[in-house]
């Protein structure tokens, strides 16, 4: 999940987990949440919306997932790409088939049963399922897969889920001084889903200090060792190497 801004890096973040994880020996998959009423990327304005990545089985979709499959070095299927209207699209047509048997048919539980359903059936066979939510944090099109997670997790348990927010720290030019007080409202925002993030991703200009990373620590209610700090860089395919400085994956 993101806070503060969207365009901050998730796709890349997720991508680079993945490959940690494989590092350690484990399988991984990942899958891109859009929470657009489109049914896919296929009739989005690329200027708005990126590039479409076309996969092996035919989906025109999310851009992330052709990062997925490049750092991953596995084939990424359509169904890794949920968005909204492939959600209530699924849920009407499950309905007029009569598959719920006369049931009302409601936004809970079954928008999020299906939510459920579409990332379980995705992640079959991995060891490791990342699961990308787009958007930002308090966005009102979220909602119904924030809520699908948190019903996941008491369902999995707790133990087999983590949570990751990936959050903006600006430095304003006028000080210089990099601020947290973005990144406590995101996870404010998030916590009032019922979900508290494990690690904290800091994405900034340049590294997190230990002044800042105190400061996110007690907000947020986590350890230190679980904010991580995400600079710029100019090489993509360092963004790994970067994470695991601070043992990331290891962490997970």
């Amino acid at each position: 999940m993101g806070g503060v801004i969207s365009g901050v890096g998730k796709g890349y973040a997720t991508a680079s987990i993945g490959k940690i994880l494989q590092q350690y020996g484990y399988t991984a998959t990942a899958i891109k949440i859009d929470p657009y009423i489109n049914f896919d990327a296929g009739t989005l304005r690329p200027t708005e919306h990126g590039e479409v990545w076309v996969t092996d089985d035919g989906g025109e979709i999310d851009q992330d997932l052709g990062s997925y499959e490049r750092f991953l070095e596995i084939e990424i299927p359509k169904c890794n790409n949920i968005t909204t209207g492939q959600i209530y699209s699924s849920v009407i047509s499950k309905e007029r088939e009569g598959k719920y048997l006369g049931e009302t048919v409601q936004f809970i539980p079954h928008i999020p049963d299906e939510i459920k359903r579409r990332i379980r059936e995705a992640g079959k066979g991995y060891d490791f399922v990342l699961v990308e939510i787009g958007g930002t944090v308090g966005d009102h099109e979220n909602i119904p897969f924030l809520f699908a997670v948190k019903s996941l997790e008491v369902e999995v348990g707790r133990k087999n889920i983590i949570y990751i927010l990936l959050t903006f720290l600006p430095i304003p030019s006028h000080i210089a001084e990099m601020k947290t007080k973005p990144t406590q409202q995101a996870v404010k925002m998030l916590s009032e889903s019922g979900i508290f993030p494990d690690f904290i991703l800091c994405r900034a200009a340049r590294p997190l200090d230990k002044v800042r990373k105190k400061k996110i620590e007690t907000y947020a209610n986590i350890a230190a060792d679980y904010v991580i700090s995400a600079p710029d860089i100019d090489i993509l395919p360092s963004i790994p190497l970067n994470f695991e400085r601070e043992k990331l994956g290891l962490k997970i």
